[in-house]
């Protein structure tokens, strides 16, 4: 399932089904806004961050009061918590819509002015248009360096170019930061630059929407970067959910790589490196440098944060410093975040490239960022939902997290595209939607079906159910695959054997699956082109 473009349908009705199980008030301008860009700002948070010392990836369906998330609304108050622990801890604070933004949107600039706590300022961003008649959706480009320009025109997006130094510069100090962010808030401030800049962000966006949708469309909008510009781009994406599809690049350390994982991979760029190039993250991150184990926070969660949005997370495995393996690991730990909210296919991870070259423009990637363009921001065709993990820099999520993933009921308000988990119909015609392969032996049933292919490969994902009336504990799925392919890629699952007659077992945190419940894992196979596995089977000791 793909959860359409149109914010309006689906997240002001999952925000409207949170804001009245906490409250019924009315909310004035400013608080409708922050509605907007972050639904749950209603949401009960405590106020102090908890110390914990956690070797493994946290829980991100663990709530602050230890009980777990199980329904899509509880979701959205939980991801509240995740936006003020990595505010408190990680980046800085994110202030809530100024008092005043105003501007103009024309075919080829935008003007910003904000006004906010008796202090005003202001910025600009450049417009390309692609061709045709409009309004257009438009991808932000941190910089000039994000996800090829020539492919989003020719996808029919607007591109819109933004300097994000001129919101948060570089080069200054933590006690004198600059830029049109610190002239309102204090060049003092404990927030980033990547919050900064993601505060940049949202502001186009605001006068995006006011400004009538006659050139640029309100409601879609993408926002892509690489290197610290990815990183700025993932943040945005994450704090901003207005932004319907986030494409980072390349964003190495303060990226999406997890911070645990980031401490214990050789070459890649050290957090007290990261903290001290730049004041890219938020002041109070300064004590965690030595020990991520004590952030209440990682990046898998942040990714969470942007579910059930696009997200297309490329990355390069041939630069140490930028931590591919950490990367590929948030990415499998937030896409179960995706896969709770039965939005799988809307995140898509792609570190398997030729060239070596930071932030080159690769060919590899310009077929998911067509695909994700036409996807999220013009709402047709369907989203890559692919991982092409690079077998040098490949994570193992299992190693990470001793969490299981809930499949959150509820459908928020009855949004278009907001179905449960499991709903869609097979049968639809679409590409990797043929009729699943189905194996089982009475305990449990093994579903298998292919998610996406590529010359030379494909992504594979098998569903176990347990058929029984009570817990099952543990489970085995035994395949066959097709003569030369072999599995470069496995996530959620152990398996004996690589090609051939193979057999994949559950973790050490998913063996129980309660009675009629669920779990998947997924693979990568090379080789040839998709061809269902033989002899899917499912046992249960």
């Amino acid at each position: 399932m793909r959860f359409p473009r149109h914010r309006p349908r689906v997240w002001t009705a999952l925000a409207l089904a949170v804001a009245a199980s906490l409250a019924t008030t009315t909310l004035d301008p400013q608080t409708a806004a922050a509605a907007d860009e972050h639904n749950g700002a209603d949401c009960a948070v405590p106020g102090s961050v908890p110390q914990v010392f956690e070797s493994r990836l946290p829980d991100p369906f663990t709530k602050l009061d230890g009980t777990r998330v199980t329904t899509r609304a509880e979701w959205e108050c939980r991801r509240a918590e995740i936006h003020e622990l990595a505010e408190r801890s990680v980046y800085g604070e994110k202030p809530a819509p100024p008092d005043s933004v105003t501007g103009t949107v024309s075919s080829s600039n935008i003007t910003v002015n904000v006004t906010d706590q008796g202090r005003s300022t202001s910025f600009s961003a450049s417009v390309d248009l692609p061709s045709g008649s409009g309004p257009f959706p438009a991808v932000v480009v941190y910089g000039g360096f994000g996800a090829d320009t020539e492919t989003i025109k020719s996808a029919g997006a607007a591109v819109i170019s933004y300097d994000p130094f001129s919101v948060g510069a570089e080069g200054t100090s933590r006690g004198d930061k600059q830029g049109a962010f610190y002239d309102v808030y204090g060049s003092s401030s404990g927030t980033g630059l990547l919050m900064a800049w993601a505060w940049g962000t949202s502001r186009i966006i605001d006068v995006i929407e006011q400004s009538g949708g006659t050139i640029l469309q309100a409601d879609a909008t993408g926002v892509t970067g690489c290197s610290r510009y990815g990183k700025g781009a993932f943040v945005a994406g994450a704090f901003d959910q207005r932004i319907d599809l986030t494409m980072p690049i390349e964003s190495g350390t303060g990226g999406v790589p997890a911070f645990r994982g980031i401490a214990q991979e050789s070459g890649s760029q050290p957090l007290d490196s990261a903290y001290g190039e730049q004041p890219w993250l938020g002041d109070a991150f300064g004590p965690h440098t030595g020990d991520p184990s004590t952030l209440p926070v990682d990046t898998h969660e942040i990714v969470g944060m942007i579910a059930p949005r696009g997200l297309l997370v490329m990355d390069n495995p041939h630069v140490d410093w930028l931590g591919a393996r950490s990367g590929s690991v948030a990415a499998l730990g937030g896409a179960e975040v995706y896969a709770a909210l039965g939005a799988r296919e809307n995140i898509s991870y792609w570190s398997d490239v030729q060239d070596g070259t930071h932030c080159a423009t690769r060919s590899e990637w310009q077929g998911p960022l067509r695909q994700s363009i036409e996807a999220f921001l013009l709402d047709t065709g369907r989203a890559p939902g692919v991982f092409r993990i690079s077998s040098g820099k490949s994570g193992d999520l299992s190693g990470w997290r001793d969490w299981q993933t809930p499949v959150l009921t509820g459908d928020g308000g009855g949004a278009p595209g907001d179905e449960d988990p499991g709903d869609e119909d097979p049968g639809d015609g679409d590409p990797g939607d043929e009729d699943p392969g189905e194996g089982t032996n009475g305990a449990c049933t093994a579903d298998y079906r292919t998610v996406n292919s590529w010359s030379g490969g494909f992504q594979g994902e098998v569903s176990v159910r347990n058929n029984g009336t009570g817990p099952l504990d543990g489970w085995s799925v035994d395949m066959t695959l097709a003569s030369g392919q072999s599995i470069s890629n496995l996530w959620n699952g152990e398996s004996t054997g690589t090609s051939g007659s193979v057999t994949v077992r559950n973790t050490p945190w998913n063996g129980a699956v309660a009675a009629d419940g669920t779990v998947t894992f997924g693979f990568v196979a090379t080789g040839g082109p998709a061809t269902e596995p033989d002899g899917v089977t499912c046992s249960s000791p």
